[in-house]
């Protein structure tokens, strides 16, 4: 069930969680009210206040900022990012565990100058190593993945649904929030990271020729054509 009482945003505060260790997947008696519906936006701010109590969970947090530092410095910043994950919710409660990472889901306009296909398909090899999840995620702790939302309005819907129904439930079925952020890195980041006091972080280093290779064509693939 959703948390009872009335939305507070948008942005919303990060709404505590329910007794099944979760977000609630709406705010409110009803799921039927499209404005107290996950995913719920929010600011940085607000997640590291409420989120990062831990040093595992403010290294997860720190990664997911030097993250959209990276997608701002290529020129991906015309869009927003779904949270979702163990990150969001309480699963040292659950699971007697820390979450290892932040899953992601960044829905992004293309620069200017890759707007045609032939484009963004260079674009997308040059910078195989922040659009796909194999060699994001042992750098920034975040399980990214990448909606391009320039292809064909029904390739953005089936995405969109997809990572929407697979991020919404956990494996046993339960029903849960997500968070939405701004992808365009702001103030708000700034305000976020004074959490990080005394955290440890590894940048990328070399990882991406590793894999290479072996998934560019697969990840070129998804971001041009529908699923």
């Amino acid at each position: 069930m959703g948390a009872i009482g009335a939305p507070l945003g948008p942005p919303f505060d990060v709404p505590d969680f329910t007794v099944s260790g979760a977000l609630p997947p709406y705010l409110g008696t009803t799921p039927t009210v499209l404005a107290a519906m996950s995913p719920y936006p929010t600011t940085l701010a607000r997640i590291a206040g409420k989120l990062c109590r831990s040093s595992p969970r403010r290294e997860i947090f720190r990664g997911l900022l030097q993250y959209r530092q990276e997608l701002a410095r290529i020129g991906l910043s015309d869009g927003f990012q779904w949270l979702c994950g163990s990150f969001l919710e309480d699963i040292e409660a659950l699971e007697t565990r820390d979450p290892r990472d932040v899953d992601v889901v960044t829905f992004c306009h293309r620069p200017a100058a890759t707007a045609d296909d032939p484009a963004w398909r260079v674009f997308a090899t040059a910078n195989i190593n922040l659009l796909l999840w194999q060699l994001v995620k042992p750098v920034f702790r975040c399980d990214a993945y990448f909606v391009d939302l320039d292809t064909a309005p029904a390739n953005v819907v089936n995405q969109a649904q997809y990572w929407f129904g697979l991020f919404s439930h956990r494996r046993d079925g339960l029903w849960k929030g997500l968070l939405q952020i701004p992808l365009a890195v702001a103030q708000d980041d700034a305000d976020a990271s004074p959490v990080f006091s005394g955290c440890s972080f590894t940048r990328f280093s070399g990882y991406c020729s590793i894999w290479l290779g072996r998934y560019v064509t697969c990840l070129v693939s998804w971001c041009v054509s529908p699923l």
